[in-house]
């Protein structure tokens, strides 16, 4: 889609219609999904990624199928850079191959708005009814005996009467724009992150820089982004209902606990340190 018109791009941005990429001096390309290296070709008049033109390829995913010797489909090329964006992938995706690397997420800064007035606990999570268990979609109804849970993402609306709670355990916030949302989910007493299978949801990231205590199952990477004194991150779900009773009940404690979580996020998922480690791979690549 070129330039998404979700976003202000800068002027330095400039969008191109695939049919005159042919005749363009491109200096690198940017992979995100296996057909685009047929699909770069063709469009590049016949320049191959890796081959007559720089490349990397970015594996924002955890690995799928038979874990944990799903084979990534660069595993079998020596010439493309496979860049993870977890060191929970690159240990996990089988990459041949591949030479590899981690660059963490870069997340822009929303700034600190808790106030955890509202004694409930926020979740985010895009399409949880299609997704399932991947998004621990079905241990909501538990959670919610624990703490009143508000719902917050894409395709949302429905999950209340699907998981067959009343409002006043579930309610359904669908598809907010960003600034609101952000506003919204730190009202919120804590943030809750039931996330099974994805490599590190960056709603969880959001939360913790908007100044949230954050709970989360210890799955993928989340055990690593959260340090001990930001929340919780466990697989033992009877603890995690214990740590979301306690923080309800203390909304001192949550304060302290966010604050040490925005900390934390702003210190490992800056832009400034993804941006250069970013510079520094397409230097390399181009070189």
């Amino acid at each position: 889609r070129g330039r998404a018109r979700t976003w202000d791009w800068p002027d330095n941005a400039v969008e191109v219609a695939p049919e005159r990429l042919a005749e363009e001096p491109v200096d690198a390309v940017v992979l995100q999904r296996p057909h685009e290296l047929e699909l770069a070709e063709r469009w590049l008049g016949g320049r191959r990624p890796g081959r007559d033109v720089p490349a990397v390829y970015v594996e924002h995913n955890t690995p799928r199928g038979d874990v944990p010797d799903t084979r990534h489909p660069l595993a079998d090329r020596s010439d493309i850079p496979l860049v993870h964006v977890t060191h929970f992938n690159e240990l996990f995706w089988d990459s041949g191959r591949a030479p590899t690397t981690v660059i963490e997420h870069g997340v822009v800064d929303p700034g600190y708005r808790y106030t955890g007035q509202i004694e409930r606990a926020g979740v985010v999570i895009n399409e949880p009814l299609r997704r399932g268990r991947i998004t621990g979609t079905d241990l909501l109804p538990d959670f919610s005996r624990t703490a009143a849970l508000d719902l917050f993402g894409m395709g949302v609306a429905g999950a209340p009467a699907a998981l067959g709670l009343p409002t006043e355990r579930l309610r359904a916030y669908d598809d907010l724009p960003q600034q609101r949302l952000h506003t919204e989910l730190a009202r919120r007493r804590a943030y809750l992150h039931p996330i099974r299978w994805t490599s590190l949801g960056l709603s969880l990231i959001e939360a913790m820089l908007l100044g949230m205590p954050v709970l989360a199952l210890a799955a993928t990477e989340a055990r690593e982004a959260i340090p001990p004194d930001a929340g919780l991150a466990t697989t033992r779900v009877d603890e995690l209902h214990r740590a979301l009773r306690d923080l309800l009940n203390d909304p001192h404690r949550a304060a302290e606990q966010g604050r040490a979580a925005r900390r934390a996020a702003q210190r490992r998922y800056s832009t400034d340190r993804f941006l250069h480690d970013w510079d520094r791979l397409l230097q390399e690549v181009t070189r």
